[in-house]
């Protein structure tokens, strides 16, 4: 099945939906902070990045820059989901190719793994 990276500085978060991506066949796997991110990006080549924006070392709209600016990694979906309701945020992701931008307050773990679900059979 498919990789899934979940990249948040919250480690409850990143536990949470890496457990809820687990038991639905998901292999994951997480990064803390952006520069960790970039890393894991280019070796785990996943299949889906969900990634949050304010982050520590390196922010997630810098990591999305640098997954776009990747030739091996460009074509990868990102899902931004952040807590930053900012709608110069949104405007800026979808500027660098974001495939979505969520609110995570808005989005329960079964709506998340239901959109991920439909992001990876594409």
């Amino acid at each position: 099945m498919a990789k899934i990276l979940i990249v948040d500085d919250n480690g409850q978060i990143r536990n949470m939906y890496s457990q809820v991506l687990s038991v639905r066949g998901y292999q994951v796997a997480v990064a803390g902070d952006g520069l960790e991110a970039v890393a894991k990006i280019g070796s785990e080549m996943p299949d889906l990045i969900l990634l949050d924006v304010m982050m520590p070392k390196l922010s997630g709209m810098k990591v999305l820059e640098a997954v776009r600016a990747n030739a091996k990694t460009k074509s990868i979906p990102v899902v931004m989901f952040t807590n930053l309701a900012n709608e110069a945020d949104a405007k800026r992701a979808k500027e660098l190719g974001v495939s979505k931008y969520l609110i995570k307050s808005d989005v329960d773990p079964t709506q998340l793994v239901g959109l991920v679900d439909e992001m990876v059979k594409k």
